[in-house]
């Protein structure tokens, strides 16, 4: 859905992914209503979580697919890249990937992804020779 709406929005730098009910700005009213926000809060017994905190965690969550900080900052409409990094919560698995991968890249091991390359390489080897 996010490409999509990218690709909606071309290259104009003020173009929004998301819009209204009216096609116009969401606002902080109209996403409380749409969401009902205030009485999911309740029932949950969250009522300290902020709309606000959603939009750290979906940043967050990006990061983690392995968008950059770059284009982070332009999904954000942040002005620095300052500002876009203090949005990131890295958790304890983007942690724990990053310790492994250093590990891996001191021990002289092949990381994940060159693992997955080799194998891919392997197979399609096999495959020519198997012709």
């Amino acid at each position: 859905m996010v490409a999509q709406r990218l690709l909606t929005a071309g290259p104009d730098p003020d173009a929004r992914l998301f819009t209204g009910p009216r096609g116009g700005r969401i606002t902080t009213a109209v996403l409380r209503d749409a969401t009902h926000w205030d009485d999911v809060v309740t029932k949950l017994a969250y009522e300290h979580l902020r709309r606000h905190d959603l939009r750290h965690t979906g940043l967050t969550w990006i990061a983690g697919a392995g968008v950059s900080l770059h284009v982070l900052r332009i999904i954000a409409g942040h002005g620095s890249l300052l500002t876009t990094q203090r949005y990131l919560h890295p958790g304890v698995h983007a942690l724990k990937r990053a310790r492994q991968s250093l590990s891996a890249h001191l021990s002289g091991a092949p990381t994940a992804s060159e693992a997955l390359s080799q194998q891919h390489f392997e197979r399609c080897r096999n495959h020519t020779n198997q012709m």
